[in-house]
């Protein structure tokens, strides 16, 4: 079964208030239609990251968030993991604020995860930077996961609009 890494953008949408905002709106729509429909044909899991960040906030959120985590194995980290990490934030893929990001990447590479979902599309999923992170992965002989959003892991045959 193909193993994915839920990031903690994925939670958030999850358990946030329903938005105004469009974009954010789908978002949610998306990551719940993902989680509803999709999720059972994968292995989650996740990281002490993601825990430490769904964590932060509004306590019920929090709450919430964590509550969504509760069942899905958190991945070992180790000195592995910060190296790669390193590696990605020494090349300046990331900005020094996204260190976190470059950890998620790591974690979910290290353990050879096939897919990191994530709606982190700033500094994770982002078209423009993907290949420089892969890049950097494959040189450090590193596996290189599948980075993407709820909507490129929803099948065809659930999206209303096909």
């Amino acid at each position: 079964m193909p193993r994915v890494y839920i990031e903690t953008s994925i939670v958030s949408y999850l358990r946030q208030r329903p938005s105004g905002q469009v974009v954010t709106a789908a978002r949610q729509l998306l990551t719940r239609r993902w989680w509803e429909q999709e999720r059972f044909q994968y292995e989650l899991v996740t990281s002490q990251y993601v825990i430490d960040e769904a964590a932060d906030g509004d306590p019920l959120r929090a709450q919430e968030r964590l509550d969504s985590l509760e069942d899905i194995p958190s991945l070992q980290l180790g000195p592995e993991i910060d190296a790669i990490a390193n590696a990605i934030m020494s090349r300046a893929i990331l900005p020094p604020k996204a260190q976190v990001d470059a950890l998620h990447i790591a974690v979910a590479s290290y353990h050879r995860i096939d897919y990191l979902l994530t709606w982190n599309c700033s500094h994770i999923a982002n078209a423009r930077i993907l290949p420089r992170i892969q890049a950097a992965l494959i040189e450090q002989g590193c596996f290189v996961p599948l980075i993407c959003t709820p909507e490129e892991m929803l099948d065809d045959a659930t999206d209303e609009e096909a």
